[in-house]
């Protein structure tokens, strides 16, 4: 008996599987799971870690912290989350692009 869900064919190749709620046949979007929603959600999360990163950075010069490493960690990660965003404005804008550039 094979089962309906089976990711191994009979030649042993392994099949790509969808996401639950795609293999159902659900097409609605759930609240808050759309595209602009995540990007806000991103841009926010980069904004509060840039936030903090300066906050830490002025408790260092202050004096109020003398923990060069979690001030190091903070702004790190805040570049490297904003970097990141970059790198996904700039792939949005190539398929923006591309898009634009269809003949029709």
């Amino acid at each position: 008996m094979v089962e309906e869900n089976n990711a191994i064919n009979r030649s042993g190749f392994i099949l790509p599987q969808l996401p639950q709620e795609l293999r159902s046949g659900a097409t609605q979007v759930e609240a808050g799971k759309d595209f602009k929603s995540l990007l806000m959600k991103s841009i926010n999360e980069v904004n509060q870690l840039q936030n903090e990163a300066d906050q830490a950075t002025v408790n260092l010069a202050t004096g109020e912290t003398d923990n060069v490493a979690e001030v190091f960690t903070a702004v790190k990660k805040a570049e490297l989350a904003f970097q990141t965003l970059m790198q996904i404005r700039n792939k949005l804008m190539d398929a923006y692009d591309e898009i634009k550039q269809m003949r029709v």
